[in-house]
């Protein structure tokens, strides 16, 4: 028996609303994910080389910190302050709104906390007085996309409470090698990227510098994904070449 006209209009559009629906639910719950839960993130420049790399693609958690009206889509003015406030932890890899705009999304790793007198003394930096102690390790070895091979000489930095990274020096006596002593202010934040002869971090007051509390965006916790650079996300068929396996699933330490 053949279905009848109405019939087959009736299912069409039921079938139409049931896609509607299922949409409208896929929509809400990317929502709800990327604005208390976890909001992907990609690398796009090298300031943070070798803890991460341009290409890199970050899940960063937004309830570490707890929330502020930057951590909503579009960043609307809908409340001052933070709810649920956690203070972060000196090392984090943090994303934060730049302070000069508040709506440039930046990438660097918390070395100073409110109090705290920060200066770079012969590239070595120094916190409160103390030089934070750093150990010579091989090169960092990298391969530009033109076949370019370049070696920086590399640094294992501990910071007082322990947390131990890497970072790289691009030149002896580079620009931010031997700076000011900052002083931190109240609810404020001291950032630098660890690529630390390439990288506008709050050394340079007039372009980054302290960083408020209510701007900090979440931790970045995990590389999800990573592919070579001078190559595209969508460019799946290339995958197989420039995908950097050995990176994703990685914790950011």
């Amino acid at each position: 028996m053949f279905m009848s006209h109405r019939k087959r209009t009736a299912a069409r559009e039921s079938s139409v609303g049931e896609t509607v629906k299922v949409i409208i639910h896929a929509l809400i719950l990317a929502f709800i994910v990327r604005t208390f839960l976890y909001q992907p993130f990609n690398i796009p420049s090298g300031s943070m080389k070798e803890t991460l790399l341009v290409g890199d693609y970050l899940f960063v958690s937004k309830f570490s910190y707890g929330y502020t009206h930057f951590s909503l889509p579009f960043s609307p003015p809908l409340f001052e302050g933070r709810i649920w406030g956690e203070e972060p932890k000196r090392g984090d890899v943090v994303v934060f709104k730049l302070p000069r705009d508040n709506e440039t999304d930046y990438i660097k790793r918390l070395i100073g906390l409110p109090g705290d007198k920060i200066q770079v003394v012969d590239g070595v930096l120094h916190i409160n007085g103390a030089a934070v102690p750093r150990q010579r390790v091989d090169d960092f070895v990298s391969t530009s996309p033109g076949g370019t091979v370049t070696r920086v000489a590399r640094y294992r930095e501990t910071l007082p409470n322990g947390v131990s990274y890497y970072v790289l020096d691009l030149v002896p006596d580079g620009f931010n090698d031997n700076t000011q002593v900052y002083t931190v202010p109240p609810g404020h934040y001291f950032m630098m990227g660890d690529n630390r002869d390439n990288s506008t971090d709050s050394r340079v007051l007039s372009q980054v510098g302290y960083v408020p509390f209510e701007n900090l965006i979440g931790r970045a916790d995990i590389i999800f994904f990573s592919i070579e650079e001078g190559a595209h996300f969508w460019q799946f068929w290339k995958w197989p070449w420039s995908i950097r396996a050995g990176r994703m699933f990685s914790l950011v330490n």
